[in-house]
């Protein structure tokens, strides 16, 4: 079932907010001190081209960086990436193929507001 969801999901929104992410993530990564939003926004684009069957981990033990690094991603850039990510399931939720769909897009939402920390792990 993960396949076929997968699957769906790359076609219909996924290959798009991965090629987002990865530009955005490149961008980044022309300044220095950018570099670790660039590897974050790197480790988003592959959760999000391939969700289903995969989930997030937070490292408790991170530090205080990654703190600050999570509260400079939530002020600068996060809370647009959950705004969209809320409105993307929103409209996937209309129709009932779409909602699986929004409901990984909602479940995006936290690693796109506080992803210094995170890891990107299999379910199994």
């Amino acid at each position: 079932m993960s396949l076929i969801l997968n699957v769906i999901w790359f076609v219909l929104a996924g290959l798009w907010l991965a090629i987002g992410y990865f530009v955005a993530g490149l961008v980044f990564c022309v300044f220095i001190v950018t570099i670790p939003f660039g590897i974050a926004n790197m480790r988003l684009a592959g959760y999000v081209l391939w969700p289903f069957g995969r989930t997030v981990v937070y490292d408790r033990s991170a530090g205080c960086f990654s703190l600050v690094g999570n509260i400079l991603w939530l002020i600068l850039f996060g809370w647009e990436l959950a705004l969209a990510h809320l409105f993307t399931g929103l409209l996937q939720a209309i129709t009932v193929i779409g909602i699986p769909l929004a409901i990984a897009n909602w479940k995006m939402i936290p690693l796109a507001l506080w992803p210094m920390g995170a890891r990107v792990v299999d379910r199994a």
